[in-house]
């Protein structure tokens, strides 16, 4: 809207998956949510009239589902501004999740940079079999690599295990690629993504990539070398469990008993989650029903609230059509609407907070408080498949493989393993064709989009002042440290999702939960900072984290973040970086970041900075004022330039 431009420079989308909570089923929280939040799909669908971008309207599905199901092709170059984008990469595209301004560089014909990644070569031989699901090669990785272990990296998977895993399967394990900090994930072109192309409509691409891969592309060179190799014999795996309160803590499931024993936790499920845009395709959804279906022969249904989210409207009506959705609803399933839902917080759940409890989800992400926002909730990453039989039991050590549960008639039952179709027979259907756009559509200029000044919901972003503002060096000076997080710091724990998700289009709004969970390092509270220079005798040094970023803003005091391992670590929201420059953050100083969040530091002009000691993160403490030394340097490209900080300590000793 501010480049001047009559339309988008590529072609673009928009997706409202984000804003429909769930309460109690699909048709009556699908409409609540559209009256709730009309002023913001107006916005969006009218943006999206202006300037010719394709509108999939609130109820059409998650955004990675629908791009498998209409725009990923083998060999694209796609930026999507999601960290689960690579999810495109299960049909051969090199799918890039990043910040808003990126996308907008992209949409402008700006130039696109990506700091050139390494790759990590992942080599698969064997077959998966009876429980094991291409969700458990990702959660059995994630604990190999770590959150932080495909940084800088692009997972490139090879050899003929690949060929054996489904275009949807491939699709899971390039989603989660995000948990271990990966830049994308990419296969080489398989007869199943040809399938999957020819069952969703997409002939003449299938016969496009069919001549591309005999013409030598589509897949790795010959000889090709790999930064380093990883060796996944996938007839070795076993079904994993990953949590609590973080992805990469991955457990087998023939442990994971033990590991709930040794832990004290009590041995109950308080809810079962299946679906999001990591696991709802047809073939997921097809071997859960399998799994349905034998409880149901044997009398048992879910012992715990089980929610079932599809993945699009194409699934939501193909799975009803060929009897799946019955089958669930049979063990007493409730079928959410064709959004993020639950994932990403949008659960109006009744359990009392601050309880200890555990769920069991097929997502791709289990941070604190992330779904429920009950900060003792355990989230435990699993297939939908052990989602489902785990759900069933009620019993949060149950193994499906091995162990039985007592029928009403006093009969010992156990699961057999789960079956079902990578494709439907009868072929996909669309369902309701109300929710999808036209293709290619034509830019209407006259069209108008409007922002009321008066809205809570939305507001008209104001350019930044620049921090070098009246200086004759390009230094930052004078700043204060706000504070020193401690551990873990999310863009969760940066920008809270769920309830917060309203105010995604009101900066001044949602920068009120700035850092809300976030632990500071001195003392170990949660969401608590000082403002060690205040002059008012009616405010305590202590406040809130947005309280006290607020003073100083309001002091035109410049501010830095001191922050640990991995910050940023998670969504590409962009509003992480925007919160902080918003409320006057000039640098944040970092152990290490995650790849999209310091981009979009740097695209809001937050100056990202590694501690080259990173011992050194203790000795910036709260009240400290600091300031760069050879900033200008790096600035006008001077060759072997470093910055260095100067800190007075805010007792100047």
């Amino acid at each position: 809207m501010t480049c001047g431009l009559p339309k988008t420079a590529v072609p673009s989308s928009i997706h409202c998956d984000h804003l429909i909570q769930a309460v109690e089923g699909a048709e009556s929280d699908l409409q609540r949510s559209i009256v709730t939040n009309q002023e913001v799909f107006d916005f969006l669908e009218s943006a999206a009239k202006k300037y010719g971008i394709e509108f999939w309207r609130p109820g059409s599905g998650i955004i990675h589902q629908i791009v498998l199901e209409n725009y990923a092709a083998p060999g694209m170059l796609m930026l999507g501004t999601d960290s689960h984008t690579p999810n495109a990469g299960g049909l051969g595209t090199v799918a890039i999740g990043v910040g808003g301004a990126d996308a907008v560089d992209a949409m402008t014909d700006t130039p696109w940079e990506l700091k050139a990644p390494l790759v990590t070569g992942i080599h698969l031989t064997g077959k998966m079999d009876n429980w094991t699901t291409p969700k458990d090669l990702i959660l059995h990785l994630a604990g190999k690599l770590t959150v932080r272990g495909g940084t800088g990296r692009i997972l490139e998977y090879f050899g003929p295990g690949v060929h054996a895993q489904s275009c949807t399967g491939l699709a899971t394990t390039a989603n989660m690629g995000a948990e271990v900090g990966a830049t994308t994930t990419v296969f080489p072109y398989t007869e199943n993504m040809r399938a999957y192309l020819h069952a969703t409509g997409r002939s003449p691409v299938a016969n496009a990539a069919d001549q591309a891969a005999k013409a030598g592309y589509l897949a790795a060179d010959e000889g090709a070398e790999y930064d380093d190799v990883i060796e996944i014999d996938l007839s070795q795996l076993e079904p994993t469990i990953n949590g609590p309160f973080t992805p990469d803590l991955a457990t087998p499931l023939s442990q994971f008993g033990a590991f709930v024993k040794k832990n004290g936790w009590k041995d109950e499920l308080s809810a079962g989650l299946i679906g999001s845009c990591t696991n709802s395709s047809y073939e997921d959804m097809s071997r859960v029903t399998s799994i349905a279906r034998q409880a149901k022969a044997a009398g048992l249904k879910a012992a715990v609230p089980f929610l079932c989210t599809p993945g699009s409207e194409q699934i939501r009506a193909t799975i009803e059509r060929d009897g799946l959705t019955e089958s669930l609803r049979g063990i007493g399933a409730t079928v959410l609407a064709n959004a993020c839902g639950p994932c990403i917080g949008q659960w109006k759940r009744e359990d009392k907070k601050g309880e200890e409890n555990a769920i069991l989800t097929s997502f791709n992400r289990n941070f604190k408080a992330r779904n429920d926002a009950n900060s003792l909730t355990m989230n435990f990453l699993a297939s939908p498949e052990v989602v489902t039989a785990i759900s069933i039991s009620g019993k949060l050590s149950f193994n499906p493989m091995t162990d039985s549960i007592v029928t009403p008639n006093g009969e010992q039952f156990r699961f057999s393993p789960p079956t079902g179709d990578t494709l439907p027979k009868a072929g996909f259907t669309p369902g309701d064709l109300a929710y999808a756009p036209m293709p290619n559509p034509e830019p209407q200029p006259e069209t108008e989009v409007v922002i009321k000044e008066t809205s809570s919901r939305l507001q008209v972003l104001k350019p930044f002042e620049s921090p070098f503002a009246g200086q004759s060096e390009k230094e930052l000076k004078d700043m204060v440290c706000l504070m020193r997080v401690r551990g873990k710091c999310t863009t969760d724990h940066i920008s809270a999702a769920g309830p917060w998700l309203k105010y995604k289009g009101h900066l001044e709004n949602i920068s009120e939960n700035l850092l809300i969970t976030a632990v500071n390092d001195e003392g170990g509270d949660v969401n608590v900072a000082f403002d060690w220079f205040h002059q008012s005798s009616d405010a305590s040094h202590q406040g809130t984290i947005p309280a006290v970023a607020k003073r100083l803003k309001s002091r035109n005091q410049p501010w830095c973040l001191v922050v640990d391992e991995n910050y940023g670590e998670g969504s590409a929201r962009e509003h992480a970086a925007l919160q902080p420059r918003f409320y006057g953050c000039s640098m944040i100083v970092a152990r290490s970041f995650a790849r999209i969040h310091e981009t979009n530091l740097k695209k809001q002009g937050v100056l990202p900075l590694w501690f080259a000691d990173k011992a050194d993160y203790g000795k910036i403490s709260s009240g400290d004022r600091v300031e760069t030394v050879g900033l200008s340097h790096v600035i006008a490209g001077r060759p072997g330039a470093q910055i260095t900080l100067r800190v007075i300590p805010r007792n100047g000793v």
